[in-house]
């Protein structure tokens, strides 16, 4: 896989399991009593924190598969699988349960403060965020995949702000068909990527046998 082969695949993935656009609704119906500066507070806060959590698991993922004795095809099918339950539910325009529960949405509203939990985590690096995260890395080939790829959480983190920054600020000209037709397209990237760590797993399970 060249390099730029491997950004183009990691971008779209990465934002399609993100994908803040869908976290919007959500963080605008748990936030409805806070300030536009408390809003865009949480925001920040939220999208720092879950560029961290990505980080951090990319970079210490492999090394857990080696405690727990798992190995990588493994987890490229069961993260595959996972991925693939993500994308059936954005192609109907559905936020998943991996991404959030509806008790966690509701525990949201209650709270005073969503940038942590569930803003954060789940909503944005929860279990399908961080596994992609991590079977990403494992495609890194050298530290240059590395770095482009550290560099990419941090692009989605900032994408992520200013998709929360823009809802903030033009809540009421937010076009939910565009949403739902956006999430959609998401859906289906994340679709293919999915298959495509299935079919890798599969490949390594075979040639390891």
């Amino acid at each position: 896989m060249t390099v730029m082969e491997f950004t183009l695949m990691s971008a779209g993935s990465l934002f399609a399991i993100v994908n803040p656009l869908a976290a919007v609704p959500a963080f605008l119906a748990m936030t409805p009593s806070n300030t536009e500066k408390e809003r865009l507070r949480m925001a920040r806060t939220a999208c720092f924190t879950a560029t961290g959590v990505l980080a951090v698991f990319a970079a210490t993922g492999n090394r857990l598969f080696g405690i727990f004795g798992i190995t990588l095809a493994a987890f490229q099918l069961a993260g595959g699988l996972l991925l693939l339950l993500v994308a059936l539910d954005s192609l109907r325009a559905k936020r998943s349960a991996v991404q959030e529960t509806e008790e966690e949405k509701n525990e949201g509203i209650a709270k005073d403060d969503i940038s942590i939990t569930p803003l954060a985590i789940p909503m944005l690096s929860g279990p399908g965020a961080i596994t992609t995260a991590i079977l990403l890395e494992s495609k890194a080939k050298n530290f240059a995949y590395d770095l482009i790829l550290f560099a990419l959480f941090a692009v989605i983190g900032l994408v992520s702000y200013y998709t929360f920054y823009f809802s903030v600020k033009k809540a009421k000209k937010i076009n939910p068909i565009a949403m739902n037709i956006t999430t959609r397209l998401m859906g289906l990237i994340l679709a293919a990527t999915a298959v495509q760590f299935i079919l890798d797993g599969i490949k390594k399970s075979f040639l390891a046998g």
